[in-house]
């Protein structure tokens, strides 16, 4: 270790020494720095001086997640609470706002599908999406299956007439319902067909329903079927009916009927390595309503009952549906605190308990028994995987004669309509997996017309160009590192322009090929007829996911840039309009599509612009079409 490394772990030693001892020996949450000012970690604690000390004793960091966490600890930041509760709550907080790296989560959140239900808006809607971050929106999953929250949404909107058209504001700008209302799908409140409150019962339904209170929702059903049918309004006693049935349908996912047993999440984990699962059953009216599966990261060297509050923090932090009773194994600690934030969340008293006996012990045990066996069957795909992609890597190495293994590979594409906007993409797999983070893309400076050939040949000389900077304002940890392989799409002709770019740079060991996607056929240089791949290899699928990735990636910056012009050309034509509100514009609408269809109320509206500058641009948009 050279001197100054000495004295600045010295410096770092002595600077956590002094934030320890300031440390008050009350509850409180703690977040850990790293020395990018990054929070890595954020814990609760009874006494914020004992737990966070218990870091710093080598005898309890010895293992492996724990020392790397403490190795890269540079800042204690605390806050008080007044009760483990209130810390409790801070913790989720914290946790959702930094999304630490070293605190247990759930394993690609961002990826789970929600309903969502837009409250805050006048005519609510009810959608599909994978976020849950908006405010005025209630957020009812995660769902294990995209499939089945498609089927749901579907079911729903045959028994609830609640508007499927996108926007805050319903309908079109023709003035006339559209076929939703024709078929029964909506009850068309873009003319008036139905008020503000009577939408409003329409959506409190559907909350109702997704929130587990589908009994209620039944005997309203039944009782207008009735109702209907004895003043002799058979269409309407019918659409009830109908309406009845999809409902029960909904709900009994399974026939199995034990009213007796009410309404509970029953929670099992299992727990190996890194990863941990848990399987949440939802009981409601005694019927196994829905199952779902969670894998959670960052699970190492935490105990099972610390996993599970992990999860519980991350699931029902964002849950509007929390029964009264929640199941959980014998080994869960502190499930009064757990009672005392579920209850907060749910506005009622909840119960956490262990199951004993009976019913609920057996579905206890069976979701202990789906972890278990949803945790070897991850285990047992992710070897298969694993041994696919250096399957894959090999067979390159060979069929392709290169002198190492293609660990990182980086492919290049073009995307242009004409001599519009031209761009060009470099995405990369590493371990023969996509390395997002590492993704680049070029705006095309080539001014001589549409020449695939030359732009090919730009983004290839800049991308290596940008190697050897290694200034700290211009450095870039992916151009900095060296590619094994380097892929061209297209045929020799962009083989050729890629290897007459890389030449003017010294790059040992970089090989170059190139895919044309007609035939599938790989180009090297040097050799005038093409190596054709088994199309069932496993390295000419990786080179074809490599090769597809870097298209899709080109063609949504192409996207971007061409939507942009789009609207570069609509403000030069707008009154009134410079650079300034040509921003408040820009923030407001994003894109040329919301600009053109926005109301004149919604352009007299916005924030920082007169509503006569407003009414201008309406005026403008729709006098020139």
């Amino acid at each position: 270790m050279d001197p100054m490394s000495a004295v600045a772990r010295s410096e770092r030693t002595q600077r956590l020494e002094a934030q320890l001892r300031a440390l008050p020996d009350q509850p409180g949450v703690y977040l850990f720095h790293s020395d990018e000012g990054d929070v890595i970690y954020v814990g609760k604690a009874k006494s914020l001086r004992k737990r966070v000390s218990s870091y710093f004793r080598r005898d309890l960091h010895a293992t492996v997640k724990t020392a790397g966490l403490v190795e890269r600890i540079d800042e204690i930041e605390f806050v008080a609470a007044e009760s483990e509760t209130e810390a409790l709550l801070l913790e989720q907080n914290l946790i959702k706002r930094h999304r630490p790296a070293f605190n247990i989560r759930l394993r690609d959140d961002k990826s789970y599908p929600y309903i969502a239900v837009t409250v805050g808006d006048e005519y609510p809607r009810v959608m599909f999406t994978r976020e849950r971050h908006r405010k005025g929106v209630l957020y009812f999953g995660p769902y294990a299956s995209a499939k089945k929250v498609r089927e749901t949404l579907d079911v729903l909107n045959r028994v609830f007439p609640y508007r499927p058209c996108e926007g805050p504001q319903p309908g079109r700008r023709s003035g006339v319902p559209c076929l939703d209302y024709h078929i029964g799908r909506c009850a068309a409140p873009c003319v008036g067909y139905i008020g503000p409150d009577e939408y409003r019962a329409v959506i409190d339904n559907v909350v109702e329903f997704l929130s587990g209170r589908v009994r209620p929702l039944e005997r309203r059903l039944e009782a207008e079927m009735k109702r209907a049918a004895k003043e002799h309004e058979f269409e309407d006693a019918a659409r009830y009916r109908n309406r009845l049935m999809a409902v029960r349908h909904l709900s009994e996912r399974q026939v199995a009927d034990r009213r007796s047993l009410g309404s509970a999440d029953i929670l099992g984990i299992a727990c190996s390595g890194d990863t941990a699962n848990v399987q949440l059953f939802h009981l409601r009216d005694g019927r196994l309503s829905d199952r779902h599966g969670f894998y959670l990261e960052n699970a190492a060297e935490s105990s099972p009952s610390d996993v599970l509050w992990g999860f519980m923090l991350e699931y029902y932090g964002g849950q509007v549906a929390i029964p009264g009773q929640v199941v959980v194994p014998k080994f869960f600690e502190d499930a009064d605190l757990l009672e005392t934030f579920l209850g907060d969340r749910r506005g009622a008293s909840v119960e956490v308990r262990t199951a004993q006996r009976g019913e609920k012990r057996r579905l206890a045990d069976m979701a202990t028994r789906n972890a278990e066996l949803a945790l070897e069957h991850d285990t047992l795909m992710r070897e298969r995987t694993r041994a696919r992609r250096i399957e894959a890597l090999e067979e390159l190495r060979e069929a392709l004669n290169l002198e190492v293994l293609p660990v990182r590979m980086e492919c290049f594409d073009i995307s242009n309509l004409g001599t519009s906007n031209p761009v060009a993409s470099m995405v990369v797999f590493e371990d023969a997996v996509a390395k997002k983070a590492d993704y680049r893309k070029f705006g095309i400076r080539h001014s001589g017309g549409q020449d695939d050939f030359a732009m090919i040949a730009e983004a290839v000389g800049r991308r290596f160009a940008r190697m050897t900077s290694v200034e700290a304002d211009d450095y870039d940890r992916s151009f900095a590192t060296t590619p094994n392989l380097v892929v061209i799409d297209g045929g020799k002709g962009q083989l050729g322009a890629a290897v007459e770019a890389m030449a003017g740079f010294e790059l040992p060991r970089v090989a170059v090929i190139s895919l044309a996607k007609r035939a599938e056929e790989v180009f090297v240089p040097g050799r005038a007829a093409p190596i054709v791949l088994d199309r069932a290899s496993a390295g000419l699928q990786l080179l074809q996911r490599l090769r597809d990735e870097a298209h899709r990636f080109a063609l949504g910056f192409h996207r971007q840039r061409r939507a942009r012009s789009s609207i570069d050309s609509i403000f030069d034509s707008l009154p009134g309009v410079g650079p300034a509100r040509r921003r408040l514009l820009m923030q407001r609408f994003e894109t040329a599509d919301a600009l053109v269809n926005a109301s004149r109320d919604q352009l007299e509206a916005v924030p920082g612009l007169p509503a006569k500058v407003g009414r201008g641009v309406y005026d403008a948009l729709h006098r020139t079409g």
